[in-house]
């Protein structure tokens, strides 16, 4: 039975174009939403595992905005950079040429595991005038609330690496455990969203290219966190985190703004990890109040 998406209807009155561009001697493959001539461009980079299909539900809710939103390397429709580790330098060079390549001086949103290769691509010198990261890793993954589930993943993700190839991508791209991870971290009770927020993880959790980028992916998501960074942003930076995440407490987050020079936090009640699916609308009106010319004025 097809899963209804609340989003598209407002999704559906966005142009949007597919492209692709060379970085790195690869193909990246992205899209553009929105009016070509818009005043303001947003670059938005997706989490681990995820590909550009998770943060439609907030683009939906930027009428108005143009936003260029890539595959990482590695997942979706965009192929690993050859002969590299996917590692945090590889995403963080890869995000610096791709923003200059297509939109240079645009404004960088990073969610999650994205959140980590933006501050890291801004603070090596990523030029951007705001920077604006949505559930960020804002403390190591291993010591979050559910630091015993990160050591179980840790394990799971070495297990798929290590075992033949043909079980262990079975292991890795294996339904039941997709669904555990999406049912673990929804936090709304409204059915219609929780379909859709196993839908979306059961039909693109699962598009990376091969084991190796996706456990080089994970072993970089869970060694790194924003805070290495933080201090040498010097950029306006918005972060929008959920006072439930269970992979940053919020009160780590509350720590993390402080680090920065000029930093904003709003926080979102009631949800988790999955603000992009779950709050997309909380999370699109932030986002527009921090670039409005009238707030800019005031810094």
């Amino acid at each position: 039975m097809p899963v209804t998406n609340p989003y598209a209807p407002l999704l559906a009155q966005i142009p949007v174009t597919r492209h692709e561009v060379a970085v790195l001697g690869g193909s990246t493959v992205y899209w553009e939403y929105g009016p070509a001539d818009a005043e303001t461009t947003i670059v938005a980079v997706h989490g681990f595992r995820g590909e550009h299909h998770g943060l439609e539900p907030v683009v939906a809710h930027l009428p108005g905005v143009r936003v260029i939103s890539p595959d990482l390397p590695g997942f979706g429709e965009t192929a690993p950079v050859p002969g590299r580790r996917h590692d945090l330098s590889l995403f963080r060079e890869w995000l610096t040429d791709f923003a200059a390549a297509v939109a240079p001086g645009a404004v960088i949103l990073g969610h999650s595991f994205g959140s980590i290769v933006v501050a890291a691509a801004v603070a090596g010198g990523l030029q951007t005038p705001r920077v604006i990261l949505v559930n960020p890793i804002g403390a190591p993954a291993l010591e979050g609330p559910r630091g015993l589930l990160t050591r179980l993943a840790v394990f799971y993700y070495w297990a798929g690496a290590r075992l033949p190839r043909r079980w262990g991508d079975a292991l890795l791209r294996n339904g039941l455990i997709v669904r555990v991870m999406s049912v673990s971290m929804a936090k709304t009770r409204d059915p219609g969203i929780r379909r859709f927020v196993h839908d979306q993880h059961d039909t693109y959790f699962s598009r990376f290219a091969d084991r190796d980028v996706l456990h080089d992916s994970f072993v970089t998501s869970v060694s790194h966190d924003v805070r290495a960074f933080a201090p040498r942003i010097a950029q306006p930076t918005l972060l929008i985190a959920a006072q439930r995440d269970d992979i940053t407490p919020i009160e780590a987050e509350r720590r993390l703004a402080k680090m920065f020079s000029d930093a904003r936090l709003i926080e979102i009640p009631d949800v988790g990890h999955l603000i992009h699916y779950e709050t997309p609308a909380a999370a699109a009106d932030a986002i527009t109040r921090f670039l409005a010319p009238s707030d800019a004025g005031r810094r």
